[in-house]
């Protein structure tokens, strides 16, 4: 799975959570992520050079682990209207009444997560009730959202794409970081669904046992609140169309079905904390297509680097100047710093010296799209709190801005399941492909010929990786970026490396790529 990843195939769910098991007591050199699915077991580590030795492993019979489970049965109420409830019933020979028993009549088990925080396959239903995955994914499942997909039953912890058959809903709170553990459901809980008329839709109150919705999260105002030691920081005027913190995100969570989440242009955001003396990972501005104007309370050194903006900062007495692209500059007290639409690239990364100030979630500081971990989006009259700066630390010199080119050519590996399609990794590589106006910080969606399947019938959801192209049944890729689903049913046939991630995050709706073999 790329050339920092490895998936292993296993004979079945037992050998799956032995491995995981053994992985989590004696991790290899460089281990990051482990992450069990329903047949494989997905390894990821830091470097390339350590993957030969995580291969060698994996290919070593080792022990047989026991996996340790849960005791206790969580009850979970479903009201039965799901937008795929009577296509489901046409599909197992059942009517909806009695699909909804034999929903409700079987003790379920929650097997593995994945996918997004809280989200568990759930197996030892009732065998009538599996079902393919629906051939073109939905971009927005709904919160609750209660689905059946192959021989697993799960519920969507929070609005995400999907590609599960939706059956019902059901206002349990499946993942809240308030809670210990968070997530409602962990390996081997056992689940019971029970059919109500209706449910209470989700909302900012406490439920009953004082577990907290995810709509009752801490206020944003809380979340920027300064340290009493740091300076003035500053404030939006304008988040533009979207403005999120980042910084180099969450890694190896991906076991909590926590993607690693962070700046989509890494190197860009490693540039503009270079240029005002902040390491690496200091948290800066994402902003989407330009717009975001910032105020300063007082003086304060910036950078912006990414896509191709143009820069203006307003002085209170009407004065202007254009300070340049990927270079520090100083925004005096009172003075507003506001951002074009870009000529060229798609996000804009602006970064202070000391870095953005806000409440760490899991180690990071991100905004998470998939999992809603991290603080919410930029809003007209957000504060930023500004850190100080780290002692000793230097202001950067000015460098070259990144062009773009075009078509934007991606070096991939092939993936675990190019052989499912009939030109493998070479259908994908000859024509050119466009990517579309429905991507987004998940993935790239991709427009072009339709790969076709030289295998037919449904893939059990495996773990996936950013880089990952996954092919939907309709044949057009999908490539998978920072806040990508931690597992997925559809077959990977390609991998991009890393170091063009970077590139492949800046191409804006109707961009054309092509993407080529790396050897």
């Amino acid at each position: 799975m790329g050339d920092r990843a490895v998936l292993a195939e296993l004979p079945g769910l037992p050998e799956v959570l032995s491995l995981q098991a053994h992985l989590r007591d004696h991790p290899v050199e460089g281990q990051v992520d482990v992450v069990a699915a329903a047949r494989t077991v997905l390894v990821t580590v830091r470097e390339a050079r350590q993957l030969d030795a995580l291969t060698t492993r994996l290919r070593t019979p080792g022990p047989v682990v026991p996996a340790t489970r849960e005791d206790g049965l969580v009850t979970i109420e479903v009201q039965y209207d799901g937008a795929d409830l009577a296509g489901v019933a046409a599909l197992t020979g059942l009517s909806v009444d009695a699909l909804i028993t034999a929903h409700t009549g079987t003790p379920w088990f929650a097997a593995f997560g994945g996918f997004a925080p809280g989200f568990a396959y759930l197996t030892g239903g009732d065998p009538r009730l599996e079902v393919p995955r629906r051939d073109v994914p939905r971009t927005v499942v709904p919160a609750g959202a209660v689905a059946l997909a192959g021989t697993f039953s799960a519920v969507y912890p929070r609005e995400s794409p999907g590609g599960w058959q939706l059956i019902g809903r059901t206002d349990a709170v499946l993942w809240d970081t308030h809670r210990d553990p968070p997530a409602l459901l962990n390996q081997g809980t056992r689940v019971r669904f029970t059919a109500v008329r209706e449910v209470v839709e989700l909302g900012a109150v406490r439920r009953a046992g004082g577990a907290r919705s995810q709509g009752s999260r801490v206020p944003a105002e809380e979340r920027m609140r300064p340290r009493a030691e740091a300076p003035a920081g500053l404030t939006v005027v304008d988040p533009g169309l979207s403005s999120t913190l980042q910084d180099l995100g969450r890694p190896g969570l991906m076991g909590l079905g926590i993607a690693g989440a962070g700046a989509l242009d890494r190197a860009a955001l490693r540039q503009a904390n270079r240029l005002v003396g902040n390491p690496a990972g200091a948290a800066g501005v994402e902003t989407l297509h330009g717009g975001l104007a910032v105020e300063a309370g007082e003086d304060h050194v910036l950078a912006v680097t990414g896509a191709d903006v143009g820069l203006l900062i307003s002085s209170p007495d009407g004065r202007e100047r254009e300070p340049a692209l990927c270079a520090p500059f100083l925004l005096r007290a009172g003075e507003v710093l506001r951002q074009s639409a870009p000529a060229t690239g798609l996000y804009a990364y602006t970064a202070v010296r000391g870095g953005f100030g806000a409440e760490a979630v899991l180690g990071s500081r991100s905004t998470d799209s998939m999992s809603g971990l991290g603080p919410p989006a930029l809003a007209r009259g957000t504060r930023l709190p500004v850190d100080t700066p780290v002692p000793g630390s230097t202001v950067g010199n000015p460098e070259v801005p990144r062009r773009s080119v075009t078509p934007e050519i991606l070096r991939v590996v092939s993936g675990p399941r190019d052989d499912w399609f009939d030109a493998g990794l070479a259908g994908l590589c000859a024509p050119s492909w466009t990517v579309t106006a429905r991507s987004n910080r998940i993935g790239l969606r991709l427009d072009g010929p339709a790969l076709t399947r030289r295998l037919g019938g449904e893939l059990p959801s495996e773990g996936t990786v950013r880089g990952a192209l996954q092919v939907p049944p309709s044949g057009l890729p999908v490539l998978f970026l920072a806040d990508h689903p931690v597992t997925g049913g559809y077959p990977v046939i390609a991998v991009v490396v890393p170091e063009d991630l970077d590139r492949a995050a800046q191409l804006p709706p109707g961009s054309p790529v092509r993407f080529r073999r790396f050897h």
